[in-house]
């Protein structure tokens, strides 16, 4: 018997769609979605290096889309569905745009700024503050950056091989003056 997903379950593997494109991008695998009343209205995935922008990170797309879907800067009544937790940019953006709620699947030891290196979007310091929930469909989410880093470092590796490679063949056809 199949098991019913839950609700979060469902708009994260959405997320996890949009993570895949920028994985064939070359990009860091993030992905998101923002629901608006059972309603996906902006969708947004990591594309800093095809677009040479620190600001083209996946949450920060989805926000744009769904401002624009919506007509306005305030997105009240929205949930945010990132395979990441949020990066202090991102985390900023979201209290900014007012969204409700946050479900994100993986933790960011380096940079997550939902609850793993700083909290932004529960600081009751700030005039609004975002429900969030961690860890849905954590696996899933952590797999696609496992393999995304795995893969890199392989690449990586190879290409300095290969430069290393042909420094030496450039160095032996051309010997030294004697």
């Amino acid at each position: 018997m199949k098991k019913e997903l839950s609700v979060d379950e469902k708009y994260m593997r959405e997320a996890l769609k949009e993570a895949k494109k920028a994985y064939k991008l070359g990009e860091v695998p993030i992905g998101c979605v923002i629901v608006y009343e059972g309603q996906i209205i902006g969708r947004g995935y990591n594309r800093r290096n095809t677009d040479k922008s620190t600001l083209c990170h996946a949450e920060i797309t989805a926000i744009k889309k769904a401002s624009k879907f919506i007509g306005d800067w305030r997105l009240e009544g929205c949930t945010l569905y990132v395979t990441l937790e949020p990066c202090q940019m991102c985390s900023g953006a979201i209290i900014q745009a007012r969204v409700d709620r946050v479900v994100f699947g993986s933790s960011n030891p380096k940079a997550g700024c939902g609850g793993s290196l700083l909290n932004i979007l529960e600081c009751p310091s700030f005039n609004h503050q975002a429900d969030v929930t961690r860890g849905v469909l954590i696996d899933e989410c952590s797999e696609i950056l496992t393999r995304f880093f795995k893969e890199l470092r392989v690449r990586l590796k190879i290409e300095k091989a290969l430069k290393k490679e042909n420094e030496y063949d450039y160095q032996s056809d051309y010997p030294a003056d004697t």
